[in-house]
């Protein structure tokens, strides 16, 4: 094989949660009397850090970013989490890493208990060996962060061995920032030139390309 292991990105590369974290945001954001109509316009949302897109894309203050992500949580935590669905082919393609002896990993800017709360509900928990994501506080957020905590976590002797999935540049370039190659998917959230200008080694159209790397 050329890979051993393989770490996945949840938003956007697993399932579709625009729904869910559209209806978050703009939740939050009418507290602050912003009204978005075009929910498309909230897309970004998907994939980075919560304080990073509050703050880029609406200029918030650290503190504003901070109160923004508790008020997203209030209706993410108990409806949003749900409004999400797994894309097409994704428990075959994970049921086929596994028959392949490929380890699993999350590796998610999402927070953790949120994380296992969505692969329990869509029954892909079943697939995993190891978990990546955010922590609640904040103190971990970034993909570089997670990526880098979740190896440790794993203990693996080489990095060649492990092979990055995602669909935005985060998931690419969290991957370089620790020495791993990267696989891009055009199913998510990413464009084809997004991902590589990233860096991405390989670019996926279908979940059915990537028991194909291993």
């Amino acid at each position: 094989m050329r890979y051993k292991y393989c770490l996945f990105d949840l938003d956007g590369t697993l399932t579709d949660p625009a729904i869910g974290i559209t209806n978050s945001v703009m939740h939050a954001l009418e507290k602050y009397d912003i009204h978005v109509e075009d929910r498309a316009e909230l897309y970004p949302f998907i994939g980075p850090p919560l304080d990073y897109s509050f703050k880029t894309f609406y200029g918030f203050s650290e503190e504003q970013a901070v109160q923004a992500i508790k008020y997203y949580r209030e209706y993410f935590s108990v409806t949003g989490l749900f409004e999400n669905k797994v894309y097409d082919g994704i428990p075959e393609m994970l049921e086929a890493l596994k028959v392949k002896g490929v380890k699993i990993a999350l590796a998610t800017s999402k927070p953790y208990e949120f994380s296992i709360k969505i692969l329990k509900h869509f029954d892909l928990y079943k697939y995993f060996d190891f978990f990546g994501a955010a922590t609640m506080d904040g103190r971990i957020s970034k993909k570089e962060d997670v990526i880098s905590h979740l190896l440790e976590e794993m203990g693996c002797k080489s990095r060649d061995e492990i092979l990055m999935v995602g669909d935005r540049y985060h998931d690419i370039e969290g991957a370089k920032a620790n020495g791993l190659k990267s696989a891009g998917v055009l199913w998510g959230y990413g464009s084809k030139d997004e991902l590589q200008n990233a860096g991405a080694e390989y670019i996926l159209s279908g979940p059915s390309e990537i028991p194909e790397l291993f």
